[in-house]
C-alpha cells in the first residue's frame, strides 16, 4: 500500500511539472507575438520556448507512465490497490479524454513556437491571451473529475 501513495505522489508532481510547462508555453508565445523585431529578446525566447516544450514532454511521459502503474498497476504488482472500482471507471475516461485535450493543445502551442522560430507569424497576441485561458478550464474539469469521481 505505501509504493501505491509514492507511485501517486510522484504521478502528481510530475503533472504539477506538466502543467506547469502548458501554462507557461503560450506566454511565451504572447511574448514572442508582442517582440517581433527586437532579435535579441525574440531569439532569447525561443531558446526558453523550445527548452520548455522538450521538459514537458519529458514531464508528460513520466506522469503518463506513472498514471499507466496507478491504473493498472494492481494487475502486475501483488496487494497495489486500484483507483478505479470496478464498473465505475466513466470519470476517469471523461479525465483521459481531458488530457487528450491537454496534450494536443500543449503540441499545438509546439508547433506555433517551431514554426515561430523558422519565421512563420504567429496569431496576434490578443488571440493568443484568449487561447492561453483554455487550459485552466480544462484542468479544472480534470482536478473536478479526480476530486468528485462523480460517475
Amino acid at each position: 500500500m505505501q509504493s501505491y501513495y509514492w507511485v501517486k505522489t510522484f504521478h502528481l508532481v510530475f503533472v504539477v511539472a506538466w502543467m506547469a510547462s502548458v501554462f507557461y508555453l503560450p506566454r511565451i508565445l504572447v511574448n514572442l507575438s508582442e517582440t517581433a523585431g527586437q532579435l535579441p529578446v525574440v531569439e532569447r525566447l525561443q531558446l526558453m520556448g523550445l527548452r520548455l516544450y522538450r521538459f514537458g514532454h519529458m514531464m508528460f511521459g513520466i506522469a503518463l507512465v506513472l498514471g499507466l502503474v496507478l491504473w493498472l498497476g494492481y494487475r502486475v504488482f501483488p496487494d497495489f490497490p486500484t483507483m478505479v472500482a470496478p464498473g465505475a471507471a466513466g470519470w476517469l475516461h471523461a479525465k483521459l479524454g481531458l488530457v487528450v485535450l491537454l496534450l494536443v493543445y500543449f503540441t499545438w502551442t509546439g508547433r506555433l513556437l517551431k514554426g515561430a522560430v523558422k519565421g512563420k507569424t504567429l496569431p496576434s497576441s490578443r488571440a493568443l491571451r484568449w487561447f492561453n485561458e483554455l487550459p485552466l478550464v480544462l484542468f479544472i474539469g480534470v482536478v473536478w473529475l479526480v476530486l468528485a469521481k462523480p460517475f
